[in-house]
């Protein structure tokens, strides 16, 4: 076991580690399930929207989750987990970046929704007004 990764190995063996770890992996399955429906949905069916909706929402948390567990795995030296890990890793990584031509929440109001958080972030400049 790697020394570095000693307490987070052991906080995964505990109780409330090993709960997280089982919301995480059915983060990862609700998301591979939802793209797997979304590959056999009928095209611009609301069936597939829905699908890739959840896919597209849940892609990067489960990325996260799936590079999280891959660590853990090879700190512990369980190297069949860190290859499978990897696995379901790439391929969802893979299928996100790579199928972007789908309708989903996130090409409507989802974008609207971006661009209202920029600009609420962007700080930006802003002269003061002239005292007269």
């Amino acid at each position: 076991m790697s020394s570095g990764l000693a307490p987070a190995v052991q906080f995964a063996a505990s109780l409330p580690g090993s709960i997280l770890l089982a919301l995480g992996q059915t983060l990862v399955l609700v998301c591979v399930c939802s793209d797997m429906l979304r590959l056999l949905s009928v095209p611009r069916s609301r069936g597939r929207y829905m699908a890739n909706t959840v896919f597209r929402t849940l892609a990067l948390p489960a990325i996260l989750v799936m590079a999280c567990t891959v660590l853990l795995d090879a700190a512990t030296g369980v190297w069949g987990d860190v290859t499978l890990g990897m696995f379901v890793l790439m391929v969802v990584t893979y299928r996100w970046r790579t199928d972007t031509d789908e309708d989903s929440w996130w090409k409507g109001k989802g974008k609207a929704l971006g661009k209202w958080l920029r600009k609420q972030t962007a700080g930006g400049f802003r002269p003061a007004t002239a005292a007269a």
